[in-house]
């Protein structure tokens, strides 16, 4: 029998780990990993007496000879789990969770943790912070539901790169709407204009094989009152999103909002004749997304007054839309074409509480291992191939008389 290790640092973090919070039991699922059939024979290479046990010891020269194949943090934390076991053996059904990461939410967060100390006391209560310290804790408790997560992203997060999406996104909206202002005259209701539809950037349905429009009508707002909500919601949700979970997943969920579902195909489907502008199908699938997930894991999120918070942001939001519906069918400064469709702002919520809390709800986890992932791509990749298939063939068959172009 090997001797028994001295526990590492990884002894500590997943021992910490688990005193801090008792996960939700999952149910279990076999990561990527070899067959169990495998283990079994390098299990009983270690076992020639078919005791059904092997010290921990052996099963550590075991890892030492896998190591090229293993994570560090990884094979750290396995070693730790087994060194964790007090009568030095591992008996074989041990052994293949331990090989084969068969494990709960809590296994996979322990290996997150790799050898890194975390302190038993919950974030709030640490004192002597920096402004840029609290900042960031203040940004784990907005969107992280479970403490352990909330203390890796506040150990681990360096502001390299910075929430850049949302900010760029931000500053060409604004730069791209104080030049639309000069240009008309106007910066509230610019959209009453009647040279607004003239600017290239406008979704417009005669003009719809212009293929940059199905996106770049983002940067066009209706006025000063369209733009102000979306920028406000963007800054206070969108960025603080993008700095837990990267420009990749949160730009994801944004021109998801904005090409397809909600915007610009949506609407060349529903609302044929309308034209598009403003980012709200965007802001809405993060806004959507980020208020659902609050819900969901009402008991984890730790941000102060979420109730109040909640009604307030679904009360502009509802503002917001109403406004836009106000203005479809208001009188239009541009016959025979009606003021721009508001159907983005209602599609922008189904991407939002579908892509975007599938996406939300797995912080430093691989999306391509979440089910609900693939179902809801393949849902999304099924509704663009319908909607452009529509624009090419539906006019046409329909013999849908559309407004002149601009």
């Amino acid at each position: 029998m090997g001797e028994h290790p001295s526990p590492g640092p990884a002894v500590a973090a997943c021992a910490e780990a688990e005193r801090i919070e008792e996960l939700e039991p999952e149910a279990e699922e076999r990561l990527p990993a070899a067959p169990e059939d495998h283990w079994k024979v390098l299990f009983d290479q270690f076992d020639p007496g078919n005791t059904g046990y092997i010290s921990t010891g052996k099963f550590r020269s075991l890892l030492e000879s896998h190591s090229s194949n293993l994570d560090p943090h990884k094979r750290e934390v396995l070693l730790a789990l087994a060194d964790s076991h007090a009568d030095g053996q591992i008996c074989y059904q041990d052994f293949v969770n331990l090989m084969s990461n068969k494990r709960s939410n809590s296994f996979r967060q322990a290996i997150l943790q790799g050898n890194r100390r975390l302190s038993s006391k919950a974030l709030l209560e640490e004192k002597g912070l920096s402004l840029s310290q609290r900042l960031i804790r203040h940004v784990a408790y907005e969107t992280l539901p479970r403490e352990i997560d909330r203390k890796w992203y506040y150990d681990s997060y360096t502001c390299c790169p910075p929430p850049w999406f949302m900010l760029t996104i931000t500053l060409l909206e604004v730069a791209f709407f104080l030049y639309n202002g000069v240009s008309l005259g106007q910066f509230v209701l610019q959209v009453t204009h009647p040279r607004y539809l003239k600017n290239s950037l406008v979704y417009h349905p005669q003009l719809r094989a212009q293929a940059w429009r199905y996106l770049t009508y983002i940067f066009m707002h209706a006025g000063i009152e369209h733009l102000g909500l979306n920028v406000v919601l963007q800054l206070l949700v969108g960025v603080p999103l993008e700095m837990v979970h990267g420009a990749t997943r949160i730009g994801l969920v944004y021109v998801a909002g904005v090409v397809a579902v909600p915007g610009s195909l949506a609407v060349s489907v529903a609302d044929m004749t309308a034209p598009v502008v403003g980012s709200s199908g965007g802001v809405y699938a993060l806004v959507s997304a980020h208020l659902a997930n609050i819900v969901m894991n009402w008991s984890g999120m730790k941000c102060q007054f979420k109730l109040l918070r909640m009604a307030v942001a679904l009360i502009c939001m509802s503002m917001e839309f109403g406004r836009a519906v106000w203005l479809r069918f208001h009188p239009s400064a541009y016959p025979p074409c009606p003021h721009p469709s508001f159907v983005a702002h209602l599609g922008g919520v189904a991407v939002g509480i579908t892509l975007g809390v599938v996406v939300l709800r797995n912080y430093e986890q691989r999306l391509q291992d979440q089910s609900l992932w693939w179902i809801f791509v393949a849902m999304y990749t099924v509704f663009v191939l319908f909607a452009i298939f529509w624009n090419i063939f539906a006019y046409t068959l329909l013999d849908l008389k559309l407004p002149p172009p601009p």
